[in-house]
């Protein structure tokens, strides 16, 4: 299977869309994880990095000044009053994970993510696999390629039409499974993006939040649409737009940090393999008209599916 090759020890570069180049393009990293407290996590972050630890309230910090940027450290709930936070992570204990949040990082910088990774290891920290109820994730956030949202369709049909096999390739938790972080983008959302080659951003923006008015998904694009095309967002609920940003929100992967062999260059190749698809547009067109044949037969959504995928990307060596 391709997943087994992908490296794990070597980050790959993103590609250039259309004329415009992806060297400078930067990416946020969002790790969660337990076994650490908020305190000692920061510390961890402080020693690798430098920088100096400042509260931000009494439960979360920030390491400023640091050598690749501003780091925050926090407990990830969010119940908007401040009480019911402090009372659900005091019963839900080590269930609430810490989340370390990155500036965003240059390309060549990476490394720097796993390195982070081995020294959190070290001291003690838990990813999700560590227990049955854990269900924590990495998430990665890309520049867009352009200003104006170019490659962006073009990686949401992409991220479609491989989101089964990545999925198949490298299962998912059951416990993130069950959680409402990371459903499986609409079938209907999948057909329209296999159909339609011309979109513009604008009126992909209207196709996407009509089928997927939340930022629950694998791959949320409300950030990126809502910087772009606020407009187009009418149908989203206030709850799920959480601010413009000029990136992608990659939230699949999970954080199993604490396991030999898992690494953040794992999961960013994964995400350069989508990109790597999208601006292929004879393997992108080649998978959108399997795609449309695969439905029409009215075969599930799963292997049958996944196996093309494996096929067509062995053919393209990619």
């Amino acid at each position: 299977m391709i997943h087994d090759d992908i490296p794990t020890d070597t980050f790959f570069t993103l590609p250039d869309h259309a004329d415009q180049s992806s060297a400078l393009r930067r990416t946020g990293i969002e790790i969660e994880f337990a076994g650490l407290s908020v305190a000692e996590a920061a510390q961890v972050v402080q020693h690798l990095w430098g920088g100096i630890i400042e509260p931000v309230d009494d439960r979360d910090l920030n390491v400023k000044a640091g050598q690749f940027g501003d780091v925050k450290v926090e407990l990830d709930i969010s119940l908007q009053k401040k009480w019911a936070e402090d009372l659900a992570a005091q019963a839900l204990g080590g269930l609430v994970p810490v989340e370390i949040v990155t500036a965003p990082l240059a390309q060549g910088d990476l490394p720097q993510a796993d390195r982070l990774v081995g020294a959190l290891r070290k001291a003690g920290a838990l990813g999700t696999r560590a227990r049955l109820a854990y269900g924590f994730g990495l998430h990665l956030n890309p520049e867009l390629p352009g200003p104006d949202g170019v490659g962006l369709v073009a990686v949401a049909r992409a991220y479609a039409l491989l989101e089964p096999w990545l999925r198949q390739s490298d299962p998912i938790d059951p416990a993130r499974r069950v959680l409402p972080f990371v459903d499986p983008w609409p079938l209907d959302l999948t057909d329209a993006l296999a159909q339609t080659a011309r979109w513009t951003v604008a009126q992909f923006a209207r196709t996407y939040t009509a089928h997927a008015p939340s930022r629950h998904y694998g791959l949320d694009l409300l950030p990126a649409l809502q910087h772009l095309h606020a407009e187009a967002l009418a149908a989203v609920p206030v709850a799920h737009l959480k601010g413009a940003r000029p990136t992608f929100h990659y939230r699949l992967p999970e954080a199993r940090l604490d396991e030999p062999g898992w690494s953040i260059a794992y999961e960013w190749n994964r995400w350069c393999l989508i990109e790597a698809v999208a601006i292929n547009s004879a393997v992108l067109e080649d998978l959108a008209q399997r795609w449309q044949d695969h439905r029409t037969a009215l075969v599930p959504r799963g292997r049958d599916w996944a196996a093309q995928v494996e096929t067509v990307l062995a053919a393209a060596n990619l």
